[in-house]
Parts: C-alpha cells; sequence; structure tokens
C-alpha cells in the first residue's frame, strides 16, 4: 500500500513539474523582445538571441550561463533583467525571500543605451523641474530613451497631490551620481542618471539597518504615479531601499 501510494505521489509531482513552463534557453520570450522595443527607442530588434540597436551594433541576450541569484546580481545578462516580474501597481507588501525585480542589470546594455563613461553620460544630462509649483528645483536626468521625460511626467503628477504628501517628495537625496552601489565594485543606476532618491528622512534601506526589517512609509500614491510612468520603486525588493525608484520601463507591460 506505501509503495502504491508512494508511486502515486512521484507521479503527481512530476506532472506538476511539467505544468512549469521551461524558460528560454536562446532568444528574448514572447513578452520580453517587444518590451524593449517598445520602451527604448535605440531598440530596433531582438533575434536570434541577440538585442540589436540603431547605431548597427548587438548585444547578446542570453549568455546560456546557469547562475545563483547572487551571480545574476553580480554578472547579469539582458536576459536576467527578466528573471522576476515586477509587481506594479500592487498593494504594498513585505517581499518575499530575495525577491527583487529590477536589481538584476546588465551594465553592458545599460551603457548602450545612457552612456558607456562618466563623460558620455554627463553628456546626456538635461535638467528637470521637480515638483514646479510646490518645490521648483532642477535635477538633472539622462535624456536618452525618454527617461528624463517619463521623469518630468512623474514631477507633474506628483505636483498635483494633496500638500501631506510633499514632505516625502521635497529635498530630494540624489539623482545623477557616478559611483558603485554600496559595498561593491558595480555601478549604481544613479551612475547612468536614470534614478532618484527620495529623502531619506522617510525612507528604510536593508544595508542602513542593524537588523532585517521590512519597513516603508512612501504612500502608496506616490509609488504607483512613478511606477505608471515606468520607475520601478525599491520598495517592492526584499533587499528594500524604498528611497530609490530607477527608470526601468523594460519591467512593465505598460508606461504612461
Amino acid at each position: 500500500m506505501k509503495h502504491a501510494w508512494f508511486s502515486f505521489c512521484v507521479l503527481v509531482v512530476c506532472a506538476a513539474l511539467a505544468s512549469f513552463p521551461a524558460e528560454a534557453a536562446g532568444p528574448a520570450s514572447a513578452q520580453d523582445g517587444p518590451r524593449l522595443l517598445l520602451h527604448y527607442p535605440s531598440v530596433k530588434a531582438v533575434k536570434d538571441n541577440k538585442v540589436f540597436f540603431a547605431d548597427g551594433t548587438w548585444l547578446p541576450y542570453d549568455e546560456g550561463k546557469p547562475q545563483t541569484l547572487r551571480q545574476k546580481l553580480e554578472h547579469a545578462d539582458i536576459k536576467d533583467h527578466f528573471a522576476q516580474a515586477y509587481p506594479a501597481l500592487a498593494p504594498i507588501a513585505p517581499p518575499a525571500l530575495d525577491f527583487d525585480p529590477g536589481r538584476f542589470r546588465n551594465d553592458a546594455l545599460l551603457k548602450k543605451l545612457y552612456g558607456a563613461t562618466k563623460s558620455e553620460v554627463e553628456k546626456n544630462l538635461v535638467k528637470i523641474t521637480w515638483l514646479p509649483a510646490n518645490e521648483g528645483k532642477k535635477l538633472l536626468f539622462n535624456c536618452r530613451e525618454n527617461a528624463a521625460a517619463q521623469l518630468q511626467k512623474v514631477s507633474n503628477e506628483l505636483d498635483r497631490l494633496p500638500p501631506q504628501y510633499m514632505k516625502y517628495l521635497k529635498n530630494i537625496d540624489s539623482t545623477f551620481q557616478y559611483r558603485p552601489i554600496q559595498g561593491t565594485t558595480r555601478l549604481s543606476p544613479h551612475s547612468y542618471g536614470i534614478a532618484i532618491d527620495l529623502d531619506n528622512k522617510n525612507t528604510h534601506y536593508w544595508l542602513w539597518d542593524q537588523k532585517y526589517r521590512y519597513e516603508n512609509l512612501i504612500p502608496r500614491e506616490i509609488v504607483e504615479i512613478f511606477e505608471r510612468h515606468g520607475f520601478v520603486w525599491g520598495g517592492r525588493w526584499y533587499h528594500y531601499d524604498t528611497m530609490h525608484f530607477e527608470y526601468r520601463p523594460e519591467m512593465f507591460a505598460e508606461v504612461q
């Protein structure tokens, strides 16, 4: 009887495993390719396991190397951008263990999109007006791939929120800052001029906390305005960084 029950359990488990979709080994999936094409004007084609750009160059999409989560953080390929689905516009809740959608970044892609060196990035920086009616501060952001234009849309919409929200939005901590991610040698997305940190007085960062404890003070209304315009939020990450918003439109099915 035990043997029969064991055999039945094996069959059930095998059937369940078979029901999970296999990851594409080479070319972009049916969803990922169109998102790169849709949201990045300089991307002109995704085929044959390559991402092609307007200048005729290309980068590999899937380098075909099995990687742990740690390895994906250190050496992500473009396919790894889509390794975890970003929960846009979802209720805010503590993320599951190691759920960090948007933390996997392929440096070669970001350099191709926004500038390969500090001086190249600096040439692409333009000023946007942050909270035109409530503060009017000028912030530097990358104009490539519509990043600065999207941040201006975010700013204009945030500016219309009721006064009680302004304490989270004034006194921006940083946008462009050419530096590595804290504790690593990898370039921060701030180095490319595609990230913005809110005032850290009302935010939480996992590396600053003596003991891991997810906590968030940023109102959902603010988060959703950023997300509708193609920005991922560090508060969606297990390794939380609730001040951090980053222009990553490929993580969204639609961007306003």
